[in-house]
């Protein structure tokens, strides 16, 4: 069903005390607790009809993340189910590394998890704080009055608050709404994979991700039960939707890397001790273009609905946590949902356009499209390559002004 275009008109909104947000993944979840903290009502509505089962690739929740979630009280809830990884080395297939960090000073730890441990744990934090999550509820269009804004669902129910936020994804409805002409997102060249490799014989320095650039890209980190967690790239011209993805047998694909891998180290070892029964298939890497309208009238976006960077930034859970809270200090400090959500936008894009467009470099590299990796001489330290973003902060306590 294509969503209907809401009916905008220019009013005066004041007073923000209650809200739908539109998507139960990450950014859902932590806005609606973000909203409560800020004294305002809301109601979370997720299109799926049951929470995360299980399925899904990892990803890492950084430290900038994870102080934002400190915010909410839910950074202890998310690092009981993530493995910290604080260090790095990046390098290439022959041994030679370009950057080794122990992790940059005075800052947690980055937590690596499954996707779907980090959406249970928000959810039930969410839960526990006294949101409600309602399931099964796909958005197909919205309306505002003067008054307030009011969501229509796929089964034919529908709900009304003071706002309407668009967390749903990557693929927003909410965004659409906004603006039938939103661009949605952009193919970055390579296929992505994932997978667990057991007897290898590769070690690998606890606490420590690695990043190689080889043939082609590839990255590992030592999973607590002795297993070696990996995530590749394989260069693709013609993008294919997940769904696609999944129907080729996980056997074909591995075959495909192990062949793409074959002169690489560790890749090749690692590829050639997993089994295609535990890989992650998740498809095109994507990410989104710059968001002319992040937000009209009663309705606005927060998450990858406005700003998915592509995984190669490592950034688009905490970008999405992040953006959840300052959305939250915006509604409660300023009169109406107008001028919060300008301040909320212009607090938010130059970080998260910036941090986009260094993702699509590396995404380059990893489609093969520009030399993989400058010499060891020009590559810059930890600290110049991810000090400014690690080390964002927000702060609740301080009064937004327009």
């Amino acid at each position: 069903m294509t969503p209907a275009i809401a009916r905008i008109e220019e009013t005066d909104v004041t007073g923000v005390r209650t809200a739908l947000v539109v998507g139960g993944g990450i950014a859902g979840p932590v806005t609606a607790v973000a909203l409560r903290k800020a004294g305002i009502e809301a109601t979370v509505y997720e299109a799926h009809p049951a929470a995360a089962d299980g399925v899904g690739a990892a990803l890492m929740v950084a430290p900038n993340g994870l102080n934002a979630l400190e915010i909410i009280g839910a950074a202890q809830v998310v690092r009981a189910v993530g493995q910290p990884v604080p260090g790095m080395v990046m390098g290439d297939a022959r041994g030679n590394r370009f950057v080794e960090s122990p992790g940059l000073d005075g800052l947690p730890a980055g937590q690596a998890m499954a996707r779907s441990d980090l959406f249970r744990v928000l959810h039930d934090h969410a839960v526990a704080q006294g949101i409600r999550i309602e399931h099964g509820k796909r958005l197909v269009a919205a309306e505002e009055t003067s008054d307030d804004v009011t969501a229509h669902f796929a089964d034919g129910t529908t709900a009304t608050a003071d706002v309407l936020i668009g967390a749903d994804g990557i693929r927003s409805t909410v965004r659409t709404l906004i603006d039938q002409d939103a661009p949605g997102p952009e193919y970055g060249g390579v296929l992505s994979f994932g997978g667990y490799a057991t007897g290898s014989g590769v070690r690998l320095e606890p606490g420590v991700m690695y990043f190689t650039f080889g043939t082609a890209f590839l990255g590992c980190w030592g999973a607590p039960d002795g297993r070696i967690v990996w995530f590749g790239s394989l260069p693709s011209q013609e993008p294919m939707t997940v769904a696609e993805a999944r129907q080729v047998p996980a056997a074909d694909w591995l075959k495909q890397l192990r062949d793409l891998y074959a002169a690489d180290a560790p890749a090749e070892a690692l590829l050639q001790h997993s089994d295609p029964e535990t890989m992650f298939i998740t498809g095109p890497m994507e990410m989104m273009p710059p968001v002319p309208h992040w937000h009209r009238g009663r309705m606005v976006l927060v998450g990858d609905s406005a700003h998915a960077p592509s995984s190669s930034s490592g950034q688009g859970a905490s970008l999405a946590i992040e953006s959840a809270i300052e959305l939250a200090r915006c509604l409660r400090d300023l009169p109406d949902a107008p001028s919060a959500f300008a301040a909320y936008e212009n607090l938010r894009r130059p970080r998260v356009e910036a941090i986009a467009a260094a993702a699509a470099r590396t995404n380059k590299q990893k489609a093969g499209e520009q030399e993989a990796a400058p010499p060891l001489a020009a590559f810059p330290t930890a600290e110049q390559m991810f000090g400014a973003v690690q080390r964002h902060l927000i702060d609740w306590d301080q009064t937004v002004t327009p």
